[in-house]
């Protein structure tokens, strides 16, 4: 949740940056971002450990990975400089972050790089912490992104884990590489999240009585 946090600061950029974009609808920026979230998943998953070095897939994947966290940080900004933020236009950027957040973690899951329980986990973390601070929302409290891990952070850890992956391919720790570390941490923290905006919501309907 870090970089959740530090996003009131880079605000007045990021609208500078929406400025430039603001010929597109916002729903087609969302649109845009799932089909930069779509290539980095298959490019995630045509990556290998014996050509990797050849082929620099787990880069460009990255690279995808910046341009899905890009795009989806505008589509509200342009929104709202638009008049055109809409209850649909929230519930597609939602929905578009949860197949955009599948789509790449996926192809990490099923690729060479990484087995796919360890993925089956990961998925599980990211989809509970997402579902829990929605959920609070839609029982009447506020929409939680309080927690360990939030999405900003996923998607900086995954432009950079695979870059890292590239430069040191044959790195193993306890057996498990740097793409498989970074997604148990994924399981790990995001069931930890899960369970901290679980308690903040029962702390709610506490509070409410």
């Amino acid at each position: 949740m870090v970089l959740d946090r530090l996003r009131e600061r880079i605000d007045p950029i990021l609208t500078v940056v929406a400025k430039r974009f603001d010929y597109l609808s916002p729903n087609t920026v969302t649109w845009i971002s799932f089909v930069f979230a779509l290539i980095a998943g298959i490019i995630f998953f045509l990556s290998d450990p014996e050509t990797e070095k050849e082929t620099y897939f787990l880069c460009i994947a990255s690279a995808f990975v910046f341009l899905n966290g890009f795009t989806d940080a505008i589509d509200g900004k342009i929104a709202k400089m638009k008049n055109e933020a809409t209850a649909k236009g929230d519930f597609l950027d939602h929905a578009i972050d949860r197949f955009s957040d599948v789509s790449m973690i996926l192809g990490l899951s099923l690729s060479k790089w990484c087995s796919p329980e360890i993925g089956l986990f990961a998925l599980s973390g990211v989809l509970l912490t997402s579902y829990m601070g929605t959920q609070a929302q839609a029982v009447g409290y506020k929409r939680i992104y309080r927690g360990l891990l939030g999405r900003a952070d996923r998607l900086v850890l995954l432009m950079i884990f695979p870059v890292l992956q590239h430069l040191f391919v044959d790195f193993e720790l306890y057996d498990f590489n740097l793409l498989e570390i970074v997604l148990i941490y994924f399981a790990v923290v995001g069931f930890v999240t899960a369970v901290q905006r679980f308690i903040m919501t029962l702390e709610w309907f506490g509070r409410e009585k």
